[in-house]
């Protein structure tokens, strides 16, 4: 095995080993999509136990109705925090939240005069089709083809 690959793969913790530690991979960097990405990980994780908790409501062991979507609701926000902090997970995030910063954004009357086009547009072809499938249908009636 080579150098490089040695050290690549010392560098990067599996998924399971990264689950037990606390701290922050890379701090600073690419900070939204990482908060983002979690919070909307703990919003799914959160629905689900919520589902889960009226699925069992009607259970008469209180210890089960509240503490196993409680348990999953704990785990699954730590997995969640931990997820955006695995190196291969997190630099990923960090690269798009880079590339976001790239992207030229358009103004708002640019967006406006675009989407007016693409509207206006939409509805020219929709009125054409029409008429081309009003013309075939004709033709074929008068060809004896459709009924």
């Amino acid at each position: 095995m080579s150098r490089e690959v040695a050290s690549t793969q010392s560098s990067t913790k599996p998924l399971m080993s990264e689950m037990m530690s606390a701290g922050v991979y890379k701090r600073n960097q690419g900070r939204l999509v990482r908060q983002l990405t979690c919070l909307t990980v703990w919003v799914v994780i959160a629905l689900g136990c919520w589902r889960l908790y009226e699925t069992l409501k009607g259970d008469e062991r209180a210890w089960l109705v509240l503490g196993v979507p409680g348990a999953l609701l704990l785990v699954g926000l730590w997995v969640g925090y931990r997820l955006v902090n695995w190196p291969r997970f997190a630099d990923f995030l960090i690269a798009v939240e880079a590339e976001m910063n790239k992207v030229s954004w358009p103004s708002k009357t640019e967006m406006i005069r675009s989407s007016v086009v693409v509207i206006f547009t939409i509805f020219f072809l929709a009125i054409a089709l029409f008429g081309f499938d009003l013309a075939w249908q004709w033709m074929f009636e008068q060809l004896g083809v459709a009924a």
